[in-house]
C-alpha cells in the first residue's frame, strides 16, 4: 500500500484588533492559508476574552495598543490558563517585543503585515511542539525586531544587566538577565558553566580539563567552567551521553 501525504494542519485561530479595517484585513489573510481551518474575529479584548471562554482555539494573533485591556494584559490573562493558545502579536510598536518574550509570545509581526511573513508565523504555529512559547526571543538587527530560535543560539553571556546571545552568524543584546534564560531555558538543554556564561550543550563542540579546569569549545572560543558548576556540567554530560545511547 503505498503511503499518503500527510492533511496539512487545520490551525483554529482567534484574531484581536479594536481597528475594524486591520482586523477584516488579518482575518481575510490568514483564511487563505490552507494551514488555517477557523478564523474568528473580535474587536476588542473584552469580546476575546468571551470566545476563549467558550471554545478553543489552537492560536491567538493579538493587537497590543487597544483601549481598556491592552493586547499584552490579554496575553498575561490567556498565559493563565490551563492549555493556553499559542500567541502571536501584530501591533506597529516594536518596542513591546521584550514584553512579548517574556508573555512567552511565539512570534511578532509589525503593522503592515506582509503576507509573506504571516505565513512564515502560521508555519511556526503549524510545526510548533509542545514547547512552542519557550524557543524563540525577539531581538533587534538593523532597527527591526525580530524573533530568533532558541536553537540558533551557542551561548549566552552576560553584559552588563543585559544578556548577549551568540549565534553562528553574530550576536544580539537582550534585556534580560541571564539568571531568567537559564531558567526558561533548562529544559532545552542550556546549562550554566559560569557566572556570566550559559552554554547551549548541542552546539558544545569539545572539552578540556587542565590542572583539573574544564573548558567548553563553542564556535570556535573555548569558554571555561567554574570550580563551582563543574560537577553539575559533568553530571548533565553523563545524563545527556545516557539519553543518547
Amino acid at each position: 500500500m503505498s503511503g499518503t501525504t500527510p492533511a496539512p494542519a487545520s490551525l483554529r485561530v482567534l484574531v484581536v484588533d479594536d481597528e475594524r479595517p486591520a482586523l477584516d484585513e488579518l482575518v481575510y489573510l490568514l483564511e487563505g492559508d490552507e494551514r488555517v481551518g477557523e478564523v474568528t474575529g473580535c474587536d476588542s479584548a473584552t469580546e476575546a476574552v468571551v470566545a476563549l471562554r467558550s471554545s478553543a482555539y489552537d492560536a491567538v494573533f493579538l493587537d497590543v495598543a487597544m483601549p481598556g485591556l491592552s493586547g499584552l494584559d490579554l496575553a498575561a490573562v490567556i498565559g493563565r490558563s490551563a492549555d493556553p493558545p499559542a500567541i502571536v502579536f501584530v501591533t506597529a510598536h516594536a518596542e513591546h517585543a521584550v514584553d512579548a518574550f517574556d508573555l512567552h509570545a511565539v512570534d511578532y509581526l509589525l503593522k503592515p503585515v506582509r503576507t509573506e511573513r504571516l505565513r512564515e508565523a502560521v508555519r511556526r504555529l503549524a510545526e510548533a511542539g509542545p514547547d512552542r512559547r519557550d524557543d524563540t526571543i525577539a531581538v533587534e538587527l538593523g532597527g527591526v525586531t525580530r524573533l530568533i530560535h532558541r536553537d540558533e543560539i551557542r551561548y549566552v553571556e552576560v553584559q552588563g544587566d543585559y544578556s548577549r546571545l551568540h549565534t553562528d552568524t553574530g550576536s544580539h543584546l537582550v534585556r534580560l538577565p541571564i539568571s531568567a534564560l537559564e531558567e526558561r531555558w533548562r529544559e532545552g538543554g542550556f546549562v550554566r558553566i559560569h557566572r556570566s556564561l550559559l552554554v547551549a550543550l548541542h552546539h558544545v563542540d569539545a572539552i578540556q580539563e587542565t590542572a583539573g579546569r574544564l573548558t567548553v569549545r563553542v564556535g570556535g572560543r573555548d569558554l571555561p567552567v567554574s570550580r563551582r558548576l563543574t560537577p553539575a556540567l559533568r553530571e548533565q554530560l553523563r545524563r545527556t551521553r545516557r539519553a543518547e545511547g
